[in-house]
């Protein structure tokens, strides 16, 4: 796996913008971001060894972050 963190400017590169725009206009989208930020954070304290959790809680991580990411897409689309 990779250590490499996962930030949403490096997810999004060309909706900053966007998402900084949609963040102050919209509360729920800001704590989506929030959310997707805190799992983040601990997927990689995880994979750089900082945290040990079972593979299955790593793995239920990794679906969470695939979640908020879906979201995170959605509410940029329809924006």
């Amino acid at each position: 796996m990779s250590n490499t963190p996962h930030t949403l400017g490096d997810e999004f590169p060309d909706q900053t913008d966007a998402i900084h725009a949609l963040k102050a206009k919209s509360p729920e989208f800001a704590h989506v971001l929030t959310e997707y930020d805190a799992v983040n954070d601990k997927i990689h304290r995880s994979e750089t060894r900082l945290d040990a959790i079972s593979e299955a809680a790593e793995a239920d991580l990794r679906r969470q972050r695939l979640m908020l990411k879906d979201k995170i897409v959605a509410s940029l689309r329809n924006a």
